[in-house]
């Protein structure tokens, strides 16, 4: 046999569903059998699901998930089958890749680098296993291999790097590579960030090519358990070249990409490199053998000419916050949105986001499976977007008519119910209540925030009731920027129970809404040109009297400047003598007294507003450089404030 098909499959999956992961990873392998795969991996910790959390140290989880494989195992038959879960040995938990051959569970691989930057855990949970040693794990009356394994299945040679396994300088490839494998599978858990499918890329088709063998990368797809997004993005390669790329921001299940690979290619390149020393005399103990081989029934169609082209910022935001909402939307069984549309930049994105949410999700699925997908929800006759999106205007005497027509135009553009509420007199009973009670008036010269602040808070107890008739999200309106020095108004336009551009900067989120006005992506994101009434505004609060001209920019900074501060102090930890000095070199157009008044107030205002970033509600992480405590970003709630950092800048001569 020199020629082989292999199979990477992306599963969307949800922790701790076993019947459903179940039934998505059987419904997978049937495809791919159908596809005349031999080899197919599934991604890393398929079984459970990735985001359970703590719930991976109970030990019935690791009971449910062994149940799981030997039923996942039964529908393997004819198959070579790489599947991911969790699995206690030795009272530890370890994260594995279970191998199935012709049905029957062979051997465990035991990952070896455990992911625990950013939002990622996995050490809490799980063991690192060590290089170069096997075990056997007693299950079922059979003592299974466990550990750092080969596996020859019927003269084909199978190794391992599980997810971070392959992202490290110490790659187990390199190990495989000397130990004469044919076939590297990656089953991962990589969550989306924007421009990661790239690196992705380099390190399969660098793997294949360093190791001279065919390498296949499976991954989760979809919002798995809330925070986290999965975008797929398969990739198979061989001996240096791409072989096949599976689709991105599916809506589906599932998705299987096949690819032939050619063994006598592959051991060719190997056997020219002059850099490859094969490990000889190794211990038998290490490779597990089965005289199994799957019948070969290719040619499957490859594109030789494969090649990687990255999509543009605005159109991968746009792809996986839709597929991000519907996978929330349908795994939380809500009735639909709710947002308090202002007519400004924030609450019209997450608007029309719901919008593309439903635009892309009926052009893959189509009308009816788009409505199977969402069979909780009766659609009755009406059209999905008018059914899962209400908007509601809130004004308060503050309110102008140009938020308050752009509100109405795009939300009748998109197609969502509309309504206004006059909240005015709430806040004059809530002011007149205060003042009653205090024995003084209240006065913007004095009071200015706690007027603002009532005018935002006045609008939460309403939205919420509406939302609560219709079983629907409240979606909070609140960016990356306002959460970085806390201007948001807490219970107010960060209410809600699902926050999803608190990740996105708001000078990205400007730009993304211009492209959306004139351009879209083809053909599937269509422009909203009505947007051009959001667009041509300033973004302001319009909570002080409007004689004020009150713009978001004027009470902080030039967003622009916000988010070089917010790298330069936050992402790349830089103290504010250093962060002013590096601001002056890249904005030679600003005064230094003025750019280092605004470091001041960016440390300042950063210190004391953490704990409103501990409040946020939920929300998507699609940047690698967000502020969420959850997911990326911890800072004290309690600190110094960089006091004495702070008067040391101050005190600097200019």
């Amino acid at each position: 046999m020199n020629r082989i098909v292999v199979g990477a499959a992306c599963l969307n999956q949800t922790p701790l569903d076993w019947e459903g992961n179940v039934g998505r990873s059987v419904s997978a392998i049937d495809e791919a059998r159908n596809s005349g795969v031999g080899f197919l991996c599934l991604p890393e910790l398929a079984i459970t699901g990735y985001g359970c959390e703590d719930m991976f140290l109970a030990p019935e989880t690791g009971d449910r998930a062994l149940d799981a494989l030997f039923e996942i195992a039964e529908s393997a038959k004819g198959m070579v089958v790489a599947v991911g879960l969790p699995l206690w040995f030795e009272s530890s938990v370890f994260n594995v890749v279970a191998v199935i051959s012709d049905g029957e569970v062979i051997g465990f691989v035991a990952k070896q680098n455990l992911a625990g930057d950013g939002l990622h855990y996995e050490p809490r949970w799980f063991k690192a296993w060590p290089i170069e040693k096997v075990d056997t794990i007693a299950i079922r009356g059979k003592d299974i291999p466990l550990g750092d394994l080969v596996f020859d299945i019927g003269g084909v040679r199978l190794g391992f790097e599980i997810c971070e396994d392959a992202w490290v300088a110490n790659r187990p490839g390199t190990r495989l590579a000397r130990r004469g494998v044919d076939l590297i599978f990656n089953p991962s858990a990589s969550h989306f960030a924007f421009g990661k499918q790239m690196i992705r890329e380099r390190f399969v088709l660098e793997g294949s090519r360093a190791f001279a063998c065919g390498y296949v990368y499976a991954n989760l797809l979809g919002n798995e358990s809330g925070r986290i997004i999965f975008d797929g993005g398969t990739v198979i390669a061989g001996g240096g070249n791409y072989l096949a790329e599976g689709k991105r921001f599916s809506f589906q299940d599932f998705i299987v990409t096949p690819a032939t690979v050619d063994l006598n290619l592959t051991r060719l390149h190997q056997a020219k490199q002059v850099s490859h020393t094969p490990t000889v005399g190794e211990e038998d103990g290490f490779t597990v053998r089965s005289a199994f081989l799957p019948e070969w029934k290719g040619p499957v169609v490859k594109d030789t000419n494969a090649s990687y082209v990255e999509d543009r910022k605005e159109e991968e935001f746009t792809r996986v916050m839709a597929l991000g909402l519907f996978d929330y939307l349908r795994k939380s069984y809500s009735g639909g949105f709710v947002v308090s549309l202002s007519g400004g930049a924030d609450s019209s994105a997450v608007t029309c986001l719901v919008k593309l949410m439903v635009d892309l999700a009926t052009h893959e699925l189509g009308d009816d499976g788009f409505r199977k997908k969402l069979s909780h929800i009766n659609f009755e006759d009406r059209v999905p977007i008018e059914r899962l999106l209400t908007c509601v205007y809130q004004a308060t005497r503050n309110s102008g008519e140009t938020t308050r027509n752009a509100a109405e135009t795009l939300a009748k553009a998109v197609g969502a119910q509309y309504q206004e509420w006059d909240v005015d007199a709430l806040v004059v009973g809530y002011r007149e209540m205060l003042e009653k009670g205090i024995k003084r008036e209240l006065t913007w010269e004095q009071d200015d925030i706690t007027l603002q602040n009532i005018q935002a808070r006045v609008r939460a107890p309403g939205i919420w009731m509406l939302a609560n008739i219709r079983n629907a999200l409240l979606l909070a309106t609140s960016n990356r920027s306002e959460a970085a020095v806390g201007y948001a108004t807490m219970d107010g336009d960060t209410c809600g129970g699902l926050s999803p551009i608190s990740g996105i900067d708001k000078a990205f989120l400007r730009q993304w809404l211009r492209w959306l006005e004139k351009e879209g992506g083809e053909p599937d994101i269509q422009p909203i040109p009505e947007l051009e009434v959001v667009n041509a505004q300033a973004p302001t609060a319009e909570l002080r009297p409007s004689e004020e001209n009150q713009t978001d920019e004027s009470d902080l900074m030039p967003y622009p400047i916000l988010d070089a501060i917010e790298k330069l102090a936050i992402r790349d930890k830089k103290y504010p003598v250093e962060v002013f000095h590096l601001l002056a070199e890249k904005h030679p157009d600003h005064e230094k007294e003025t750019l280092r008044g605004w470091v001041v107030k960016f440390f300042r205002l950063w210190s004391r507003n953490q704990w409103k970033r501990e409040r946020y509600a939920p929300g998507f992480h699609v940047d690698d450089e967000n502020l969420d405590p959850k997911t990326w970003c911890r800072f004290p709630i309690l600190s110094s404030g960089f006091s004495s950092e702070l008067r040391e800048l101050e005190s600097l001569t200019l």
